[in-house]
């Protein structure tokens, strides 16, 4: 019996207890057992903090810091470098028929409008009457020679007038990219050794090549005709904003990409072959045609071929570098 009544005890007074703890309101201060805890000492964004010299509250992280997931130890990997900073021969990624597909499409959504469909560098972009600077063709003896590592650089970092890509492709997607523009490279420039492995009728390939040559030069026979034509300095100058020149050649002397064209005409030029010349007109005209048959030193040969103009074109030029040089 006793034992009964203290467990009905025990129970009134947990019931009791319970009951107490419904949140009634009360006129009682709060018991804070912590009261640092509630109004601790802090600083808003953009406070004054006095403890540090420079006054800000809001540090910048320690120098060296890197963030969890982001250290690119790996060079070649990110960078496109060996450890002696030199551009890596090989692409750090196995070629997979998925992989050069990536690389295809990346390159078909970032590249082609530029490069083109097939790597010639004529592609919407510069074929449209813009006024950009002529994207190179991925088929000439000076992009093959790139190594893979240095094309992976001008899409992470951008060169000349193309800008940087690295904060839109992923670093995966970048070396899918230049897969791909290798892919392209070859379907162009297979050795005639390694063809006759195949089915294939070489005799006849070269006979549609020699009536491409000739209907290519036909073609630009006809615009150099261009009976009627102006030449001219005014001309020139025009043609000189539309193909954006101005890009890499000031007008002021100011050195750039390449040569100022101030005080071009008549000059003697330095070439890194050793030899020099006068710029007159045969070697504007060839400069400009034919860039990489002498170059400037100083200079790296980064110029491409603007065998497009025609021959009235080219005379308007010269006229029109010939003027800067009789200011």
């Amino acid at each position: 019996m006793k034992l009964a009544l203290k467990h009905i005890s025990a129970l009134l007074l947990i019931s009791v207890m319970i009951i107490s703890c419904r949140g009634q309101l009360s006129d009682k201060p709060p018991i804070r057992h912590h009261f640092n805890m509630n109004f601790q000492e802090r600083f808003n964004a953009q406070q004054e903090n006095p403890f540090f010299e420079d006054g800000m509250a809001m540090r910048m992280p320690v120098e060296g810091t890197i963030a969890r997931g982001n250290l690119r130890h790996d060079v070649a990997l990110f960078e496109g470098l060996d450890e002696g900073g030199n551009y890596i021969s090989e692409i750090p990624f196995e070629l997979t028929r998925e992989f050069l597909n990536r690389g295809r499409e990346r390159y078909d959504i970032f590249c082609q409008m530029c490069h083109g469909g097939t790597g010639d560098g004529r592609g919407i972009i510069m074929t449209g009457g813009y006024g950009y600077v002529p994207a190179p063709t991925f088929h000439s003896d000076i992009s093959r020679g790139m190594p893979d590592g240095e094309i992976y650089s001008a899409i992470a970092n951008g060169v000349r007038n193309m800008p940087a890509y690295a904060t839109q492709i992923p670093v995966e997607d970048r070396w899918a990219i230049v897969a791909y523009v290798r892919a392209l490279q070859r379907s162009q420039y297979v050795p005639a050794v390694e063809m006759e492995r195949y089915d294939i009728d070489l005799a006849e390939l070269g006979r549609i090549f020699t009536e491409e040559q000739a209907r290519l030069e036909a073609l630009a026979a006809a615009r150099a005709a261009g009976a009627g034509e102006e030449v001219s300095a005014e001309r020139g100058e025009a043609l000189f904003v539309r193909n954006a020149c101005q890009a890499c050649h000031s007008l002021d002397g100011t050195p750039g990409v390449g040569p100022t064209v101030a005080g071009l005409y008549g000059s003697e030029r330095n070439f890194t072959d050793g030899t020099s010349a006068i710029a007159d007109e045969e070697y504007i005209i060839e400069s400009i045609v034919e860039p990489g048959a002498l170059i400037v030193q100083g200079y790296d040969n980064v110029m491409v071929p603007y065998a497009h103009l025609s021959e009235s074109e080219l005379q308007s030029l010269v006229e029109f570098i010939r003027s800067l040089s009789e200011e």
